[in-house]
């Protein structure tokens, strides 16, 4: 149960926004920004680092749902999905996208991060402009899973996260689902 009022039908960080819509309209735009954009990383790949961001914060709300997401950018070619909800994306992604994972969960553990992490990617054939994202969408889901797991937001009925994923992966996060 949410440690503030929320409606009891939508589950995790959707029901925190429809508490509190001031807030929700600025985060949700950072998703939109952050995961939808075509340049650098495709859509796939951005869902997966937020995913394996949320498997490494073990925020199963934001694990599963953003898993569910890139499943629907992937089509019938969802390992990679399952990979990153499982914490294993880094160990079967090709390699620029391994070692972008690596330098995510590397900024998901906090601290000083390595330079040689930022030197892999680039050997892996990584741009200024997908480092750039990789780190900030480790910052911002870091924030989004401690504010769904800060505030104790349910998670969603499992058969529910396909459905969210195709919504999401379709419409964006701009709109309430």
């Amino acid at each position: 149960m949410a440690r503030i009022p929320v409606p009891t039908d939508l589950p995790g960080i959707i029901g925190l926004f429809a508490a509190r819509p001031d807030t929700a309209g600025p985060l949700r735009e950072l998703a939109e920004t952050l995961l939808r954009r075509d340049d650098g990383l495709g859509r796939d790949e951005r869902e997966l680092l937020a995913t394996a961001v949320s498997a490494r914060n073990d925020c199963g709300f934001c694990r599963d749902s953003h898993a569910a997401v890139a499943a629907a950018h992937l089509g019938d070619d969802d390992a990679l999905a399952d990979a990153a909800r499982q914490g294993r994306l880094a160990d079967v992604a090709p390699p620029r996208l391994a070692a972008l994972t690596r330098l995510a969960e590397a900024v998901a553990d906090g601290g000083r991060i390595a330079e040689d992490l930022f030197t892999a990617a680039r050997d892996a054939g990584a741009g200024d402009d997908q480092l750039h994202d990789t780190v900030l969408i480790a910052a911002a889901f870091a924030m989004f899973n401690r504010y769904v797991d800060g505030l104790a937001a349910d998670p969603a009925d499992q058969d529910a996260y396909a459905a969210m994923g195709r919504q999401l992966a379709t419409h964006g996060y701009r709109a309430a689902p």
